[in-house]
Parts: structure tokens; sequence; C-alpha cells
């Protein structure tokens, strides 16, 4: 077939589509159809849907067919923050904040402003932190099971930072990351923007699919597994001791690193032993304040053998040089005095009922979440489209995620993945509502 020709079929399909006289969620021919259409090869109709899938105005789903994409949802919605008016209604983004935190920040910098260490705040500091703050952060993490030294503590800005200067130090461009089928985004786009090579394990109920992983290793030289065994975001599942150790002893088996995403970990009250604890000699283990304190306190810390210790310290300062004083100081004190153990038990408490509210008012519609957790996450029915539910609910002033960003696999599902903690109970009441209204409208279209 001539290239002109083909050409043409390409633009008339995508004019169609832009003048909206095919809308989204609209199926198109099968590619032996609009062979047959347009008197093509086969292999010539899967270019041209291959070429308006680069152009970002289909989708196509393997077992379904291919759709007309929403094109008007903000480009990396999930990812990047869309632009918030004062009347959206923000159910994209995890900002658990309780109502007294503000006082507390003030307290703790009228008692930093009294302090008479003050000017050595002013200063550069070690690039994994103060000692004296690293010793404080180890002793927290015994008390999650977790006995680590404090020279193998350093201190990061936060958790995202953390998983950044650990996969910095440890890998190599092209090295295989095995991954969560649906994971934490900001650990796929920063894996992928460091060239490594990500393959999806398959999720269960209970967790990643150990048995494809296992098979997974026995055929490619896999480098690292990352892993979220508390609290996973978005599922909120727990691995059991069971689990855990079946992952510790593939990962013995097959020399694989272990990469222990802890960032949630605190809403869980009766959580199983780290991964760290399990298998110290293989498992960089990261986590920070963020979610148990606040988003703006960009404290966070990583824990590694000691053989990882010297690159990672390497990487901060080329990174940040040091994560700043007043910010760590602000956060040891509130270690020391007990003020992070009471905002975790609030926001334990604060997490369980707005779950609660999630299930009032969602009723029959299947979601999936950890009861204490800030986040659920919806499949939704074979026939709705995640896309055009978004888009009619941010239409509506409500920003939530598609499974997009989420997903590691070439399939995506179609699922929305809901923040529960960055509204007031009677504005969450009300936003979920408009969700499964939405959802159960679409699904009887």
């Amino acid at each position: 077939m001539p290239k002109a020709r083909y050409k043409q079929v390409v633009d008339s399909l995508a004019a169609d589509i832009h003048s909206r006289k095919f809308r989204p969620g609209h199926r198109l021919p099968t590619h032996r159809q609009l062979a047959s259409q347009h008197g093509m090869a086969l292999a010539t109709a899967s270019r041209v849907y291959a070429e308006l899938e680069a152009m970002g105005l289909v989708s196509s789903e393997t077992g379904r067919g291919t759709f007309v994409r929403e094109a008007a949802l903000p480009p990396g919605l999930g990812i990047d923050q869309p632009a918030m008016t004062a009347e959206m209604v923000n159910l994209n983004f995890s900002i658990p904040a309780l109502p007294q935190q503000g006082e507390l920040l003030r307290v703790a910098l009228r008692k930093l402003a009294s302090s008479g260490d003050i000017n050595s705040l002013l200063r550069y500091q070690p690039h994994g932190g103060r000692l004296s703050e690293r010793e404080i952060i180890a002793k927290h993490l015994s008390k999650l099971g977790l006995q680590v030294d404090a020279a193998y503590v350093l201190f990061v800005s936060g958790a995202q930072h953390g998983l950044a200067v650990t996969t910095m130090a440890v890998f190599n461009p092209g090295d295989v990351l095995a991954i969560d089928a649906l994971t934490y985004p900001g650990m796929k786009v920063l894996a992928e923007s460091l060239g490594l090579e990500l393959v999806a394990i398959p999720t269960l109920d209970s967790g990643p699919d150990l048995d494809v992983l296992e098979r997974l290793c026995s055929r490619r030289r896999v480098r690292a597994v990352y892993t979220q065994p508390t609290v996973h975001n978005p599922l909120g599942w727990v691995l059991n001791m069971e689990r855990r150790q079946q992952l510790v002893k593939l990962a013995r088996q097959h020399d694989l690193i272990l990469i222990e995403d802890a960032a949630y970990a605190f809403l869980e009250a009766e959580a199983p032993t780290p991964l760290a604890a399990l298998a110290p000699e293989r498992t960089i283990y990261v986590s920070g304040f963020s979610k148990s304190i606040a988003t703006g306190l960009r404290v966070g810390f990583v824990t590694a053998p000691p053989a990882y210790i010297p690159l990672i310290e390497r990487t901060i300062r080329a990174t940040i040089w040091n994560t700043p004083a007043v910010m760590t100081a602000i956060v040891c004190d509130w270690i020391k005095d007990g003020t992070l153990a009471r905002l975790e038990s609030e926001k334990r408490q604060d997490a369980v009922i707005r779950q609660n509210i999630a299930a009032e008012v969602l009723g029959d519609l299947k979601y999936v979440g950890h009861p204490a957790s800030y986040f659920l996450w919806i499949p939704l029915p074979e026939e709705v489209r995640a896309d055009r539910v978004a888009k009619e609910l941010l239409d509506n002033d409500i920003s939530v995620s598609t499974a997009v960003p989420f997903a590691t696999s070439v399939q995506v599902p179609h699922a929305l993945r809901i923040a529960i903690g960055s509204v007031e109970f009677d504005v969450l009441r009300h936003a979920l509502t408009k969700v499964k209204n939405v959802i159960e409208y679409h699904q009887y279209l």
C-alpha cells in the first residue's frame, strides 16, 4: 500500500477522534476489519493503530480491542499534580494531616530557637547526617524490630530522595528490577529515568506472585526487587511472615538486592518483622516522615548493608550535600519526646474513620484497601473505562488517579486509586458519593 494512502487512513481516523465523531471509549474496528475496510494488509492496519496509540489517541487492550482515549485528561494524572482550584477536591495525592500539627510546628520552632546549639544548624552537616541524630533513628527502628548500627543509617530529603540515591548508587543502566505490576509511581518513574529495565510481578490478593518471580529469576539476571511489604501503595496489602520468608529465600538463592519501601508501614499497628531484619545482608530499607508527620518536612532515611553505605553517602553528597539540619533536628526531637508516636497513633485512628466512611458510602461497590490506610483501589466493572470516569469526575471538581501511573505491566487495568486523607470528613463523604454515582452511571450506559 503506498505510504500516502496509509497516512491518509491515520489522518482520517485522527480527525474523526479530534472532531469527537468517535468519542472517548468508542471501540474502533478490529485490525482485521480495518484492513478489510481500506484494502490494506493486516500488518499495515496494525501499524495504523500503533501510530494512533503513539499519538495518544487510542489504547489497545488485549482481548478487548482498540478504544478511543479520553484525551482531555491532564497528562500524567496521578503523578503530576493537576491544577487545583479552590473548589477542587483532591482525591489524587495522599497528604494526611491532623488539625493540631501547625501548632506543634510553632512549639518546635520556638524550642529550636532557644537551644544553645542553634549556630551549628547553619553549617554544612556530614553527608549522611549527624551521628547523634542517626543514633536516634537507629533507636526508633529498634522498636520496629530492626536492629541497625547508627553508622549504617543515612539521612535523606524524604523517602523519594532515599529511593533516588539508592538506585543511583547501586544500579547501572540496563539492570533488571523486578517490581509489582501495580506499584508506587515515584519508583516507576525513577527507575525508568535511570535506564533500569522494569519487569512486572503479577499481583495476588495477598501480595506479589512469588512463583512468577522465581520463574523470572531462573530465566533472567534480575538484579533487585522493589517491594512495599507493609501497607502496599496502592493495594494496601501486608505480606505475612511466611511470604516474607519466601521472598528472602528467593533473594538469597538468586543473589537479589531487596529495596524495602516502608513509607506507609506506620499505618499497620502490628506490622510483621521488616525484610531488612530478616535479610540484613541484602536489604536496603527506605522510609521517611512525609506521611507520619507532614509532607513539608522533607526528612527520610536509608539503612543498608555496610558495602553500600559509602556509595549511597557519596550520592547524597552529589545530589543535596546533606539533609537540612533544621528539619532533622525537629524530627529527631519529636521522636525523642513521643510526638511522632502520638501522631502515628492518631493518624491510624483517623485513617480507620476514613476507611469506614468509604465502606459506608461505596456499599457493594468492589474496592481494595487496608483498614487503616489513606487510600483505596477501585477495580472498575468490565464495561467501564477509567479515563472516562476520571474525566467526568474532574469536570465535577474531583481529582482522582487512574491505574496508568501505577501500572508497570503492558496491560493496564481499568481502576481508580482514591486518596482519602486530604479532605475533611464531610467533603470526603460527598466526593465518594459522586465517585460511586459516576461509576454506576457508566456501568449502565
